[in-house]
């Protein structure tokens, strides 16, 4: 069962249910208060809700306590078929779909919402009827492209639990001291400085950097410009201020700055005035984007969500009773690439704990031939590399010839111009038309070259990520599901590519652990069929985010 949503200004709204092909399986109907009526129909049906965006509507009703178990998110799901179709980046709202349906002329998307900024759920659409029928009638085109787009109906599914998870992770929040951050800065910087001066530790850096030049006025570790202008009046000229240029530099700066350099990251992304905007009584609630990035992994807005420092992880601490239950996928591109190409050679060395040291032997079995084989596995998925990298790959290609094969023919299309899919068929964009005019530029060779080259390495990456990206999105779903049976309401509350927390009573971490672990080998069936290949999670049971690794 099926029933589509949309609000009114009230606090009520429309509900109208559908047919499992998105047809009407009856009138609407106006309820008065919407977050209640959605409660309702859920514990008496537990329906596929339809609505627009989870992004818009859900927090709403996870403010009101109501939670829901499925849904079909129109703008994710129109943005995968019109990738699907070859029209990535046109507008994915529902009016827009509508306008394309009836062949009229489509609006532009609305702008992102401002980061911190709430989503409205009451604000009166000029008429709710007109835009619940819109949405009905989307929805069933929507299917009906899914149905002839191959596997994209799961990767739909699984986009749309995604957006669930997205907006519960928001909602409930990161556990996060407050205290215990502040510790670390301290111990890093100094105390808290006053508004716009340096944390202490920070300004004595800059003092012995500009120490270290003989400067007769302090120069600015901040200002590019000015360590450039010092490194050449000492006689050490560099192309630029980038950390991985200076390490090859001998002054007695260098280390200096390197420090100050990340102090400094620290101080801008984390800092203090971080911890004030962003964790509130106990919890880091970022806004994450789901699909943000083309190939299917999320992005955030706002927060740094998805690079956490390691140092801070120290600040990600369970609440009293409760457990964190951290997993991530061991060596997880290199798997896909192996479940992908179907190379039985390569899917039985996959089927082992530690692929690189399965895959050992073909290079030598010396001690550093995990190293080795890692470096050509990289190269294979990533393109580029040489020197040992092309020699490492040679062994590769002779040994797995399916396996590099697999990722060569993504390269080709590539560079011909031509889009890739994920497994479940997310779809690269296709090539601009700048590109198209660059390459077919005779004249213009060595620039040519280099686009056809740089488009060949995304390609031949993005069918390995895409893919990766795939199989976590199932695992969420899975594990979202699996969760909701466990006593105790354990829940997500981070995700990161291959990575997974859920924050956990402690007494049933355990059965949370195995949940993981079970949601990740399902999803591994699930995406990529009958396969040796193993997705292992790796698990642990920690008080503190800092321990689990």
């Amino acid at each position: 069962m099926r029933i589509a949503v949309t609000a009114t200004a009230d606090g009520g709204g429309l509900l109208h249910p559908l047919a499992d092909d998105g047809s009407p399986a009856g009138p609407p109907e106006r309820v008065a208060d919407l977050c209640a009526a959605v409660a309702e129909r859920e514990r008496a049906d537990r329906p596929r809700w339809v609505w627009a965006s989870t992004a818009s509507l859900y927090p709403r009703l996870l403010a009101a306590g109501v939670r829901v178990a499925r849904c079909h998110d129109a703008e994710l799901v129109e943005t995968l078929l019109l990738g699907h179709a070859g029209r990535y980046g046109e507008p994915r709202s529902v009016r827009a779909a509508w306008a394309r349906l009836r062949g009229e002329p489509v609006p532009d998307d609305a702008p992102e919402p401002e980061t911190g900024a709430q989503p409205s759920l009451f604000e009166e659409a000029p008429d709710a009827g007109r835009e619940l029928e819109r949405l009905v009638a989307v929805h069933a085109d929507q299917l009906r492209r899914l149905a002839a787009a191959g596997r994209l109906p799961l990767l739909a599914a699984a986009e749309s639990a995604g957006a669930l998870v997205a907006a519960e992770m928001t909602h409930d929040g990161l556990p996060w001291r407050a205290d215990r951050h502040d510790a670390l800065l301290t111990e890093l910087l100094g105390p808290r400085p006053a508004p716009g001066l340096r944390p202490r530790r920070l300004q004595e850096l800059a003092d012995r950097i500009s120490a270290a030049f003989g400067a007769r006025q302090p120069v600015n570790p901040d200002s590019p410009g000015q360590l450039l202008k010092a490194f050449a009046a000492a006689g050490v000229p560099v192309p630029s201020t980038r950390a991985h240029v200076l390490r090859r530099v001998d002054h007695p700066a260098v280390p200096l700055l390197l420090e100050y350099k990340e102090l400094a990251r620290l101080h801008a992304a984390h800092g203090w005035a971080w911890l004030d905007a962003w964790v509130k009584d106990g919890r880091f609630r970022p806004e994450y984007v789901v699909g943000g990035v083309v190939s299917g992994r999320w992005a955030s807005r706002g927060g740094g969500a998805l690079q956490i420092p390691r140092v801070l992880r120290r600040a990600v601490v369970a609440d009293p009773g409760w457990a964190l239950v951290v997993a991530d996928a061991a060596q997880l591109e290199p798997r896909v690439l192996a479940a992908l190409a179907g190379d039985r050679a390569f899917a039985a060395a996959a089927a082992q704990g530690d692929l690189y040291a399965a895959l050992s032997e073909a290079f030598g079995g010396r001690p550093d031939a995990r190293d080795k084989a890692k470096i050509a596995l990289l190269s294979a998925m990533y393109g580029g590399g040489g020197g040992e990298a092309t020699q490492l790959l040679g062994v590769l290609r002779s040994r797995f010839p399916q396996a590099l094969g697999y990722v060569e023919a993504a390269a080709r299309d590539g560079e011909a111009g031509r889009v890739v899919r994920s497994r479940l068929g997310r779809t690269c964009p296709p090539p601009s038309a700048a590109w198209r005019d660059l390459t077919a530029d005779e004249d213009d060779g060595g620039r040519a070259g280099s686009a056809l080259r740089s488009r060949g390495r995304f390609t031949r990456n993005f069918v390995v990520q895409a893919s990766a990206a795939d199989w976590a999105l199932v695992l969420l779903a899975l594990l979202r599901g699996r969760l909701r049976e466990l006593p105790g309401r354990p829940h997500l509350v981070f995700f990161q590519h291959d990575e997974v927390i859920v924050h956990t009573p402690r007494d049933v971490a355990e059965q949370v652990a195995a949940a993981i672990r079970e949601a990740g080998a399902q999803a591994g069936r699930m995406v990529f069929g009958p396969t040796p290949v193993a997705f292992p999670l790796q698990t642990a049971v920690v008080d503190c985010y800092a321990d689990a690794k």
